[in-house]
């Protein structure tokens, strides 16, 4: 009887996981739909088009606010993701790209769309330096490092008078007429995001994106595996920053003018962690569905709610329950479950 029902327990076992390989290999072989991300690009790219029919600034506006956050957090993914650290402190990235161009488009009117990858640059040179001071630590630290890292920013910039100190510095608006004032912005950033989005991709599925997520798995057995967790991660450090600083740099001249209570504050950097993790953390999909979701709730609340405090308790009485039947995030419990879309089958 004891040999009986060991051998139908052992079957059953060999049944499950023969159940759950079969699961695995069924997400892993699902075909990817790349058409949908390039037919959503066509049209967001088309949509301007509508200017002619009428006036829809505030339709540009809603698209070109969700890209610079689809290109903020997907640039932010890169590390909070891919490595997993956490850092509440990418808002000083915003801000140095934003500055930078600005204060160049200010003294030499030179547009800051065309100065975003340079600012890029400079945010990237100043996250490589400042991840090889904070990322020494992991875990609370490190997030509680990257907090200290915006603070100290922001009584910098609110002091610092060459920039203009808290009151900040006014940027010159393009001279188109209204009605066409916002396009380049908005092809500036969708052209971002959708280049940040792509470079994501092509990170996770590159050896050094395997790296990243071994650290992400265990950082001990990654660096006992042969990696050099320290140059991964200041390296990813310096990526995300790339983004999120371009990002700021066509923000800052959209915005008309530069204020540190701007680009300085942790609901930025607050909004592309919670993006990501509602998302689905270290996806490809996940940042771009997390920004699509907390900017049309926002909006949402903010017009039917107004500016009160029971538009924020709207906002996360929604994340809490997102987050308590999509605990992966949307596409990351979907994946686990087997049942994610082909449209969001990005990775």
């Amino acid at each position: 009887m004891g040999v009986s029902l060991q051998g139908s327990s052992t079957e059953a076992v060999i049944e499950a996981r023969r159940v759950h390989n079969e699961k695995l290999t069924g997400r892993a072989t699902q075909p990817r739909a790349t058409w949908f991300p390039l037919v959503v690009m066509a049209l967001l790219l088309a949509l301007p088009l509508l200017q002619f029919t009428g006036n829809y600034n505030y339709v540009l506006h809603l698209v070109l606010f969700t890209a610079s956050y689809v290109s903020m957090s997907a640039g932010w993914n890169i590390l909070g993701g891919f490595a997993g650290y956490i850092s509440l402190g990418h808002a000083v990235f915003f801000a140095i790209g934003g500055y930078f161009a600005g204060m160049i488009c200010a003294r030499y009117g030179i547009s800051t769309i065309l100065l975003a990858p340079v600012a890029g640059l400079v945010a990237a040179a100043f996250g490589y330096v400042i991840g090889l001071i904070t990322l020494k630590v992991r875990g609370p630290s490190f997030i509680i490092s990257s907090i200290a890292l915006l603070m100290i920013a922001r009584i910098l910039f609110d002091h610092w008078t060459f920039i203009g100190g808290s009151n900040g510095l006014s940027l010159p608006g393009n001279d188109l007429p209204v009605q066409w004032g916002k396009i380049p912005y908005y092809y500036a950033f969708l052209v971002i995001a959708a280049v940040t989005v792509w470079a994501s991709y092509k990170i996770k599925h590159s050896k050094f994106g395997l790296g990243l997520r071994a650290i992400a798995k265990d950082e001990i057995k990654a660096e006992s595996a042969g990696i050099d967790t320290r140059f991964y991660k200041v390296l990813a450090f310096a990526l995300s920053a790339f983004f999120v600083g371009m990002t700021g740099a066509v923000w800052g001249e959209y915005m008309t003018y530069l204020r540190p209570n701007i680009f300085l504050i942790i609901l930025v950097s607050a909004n592309l962690v919670l993006m990501c993790i509602l998302g689905g953390k270290g996806t490809i999909a996940g940042p771009v569905i997390g920004a699509v979701l907390i900017v049309a709730f926002n909006e949402l609340f903010a017009a039917t709610l107004g500016a009160s405090e029971f538009n924020i308790l709207a906002t996360g009485l929604v994340m809490t329950l997102g987050l308590m039947f999509f605990p992966l995030g949307v596409v990351g419990t979907l994946a686990r479950k087997g049942k994610l879309p082909r449209i969001l089958n990005w990775d």
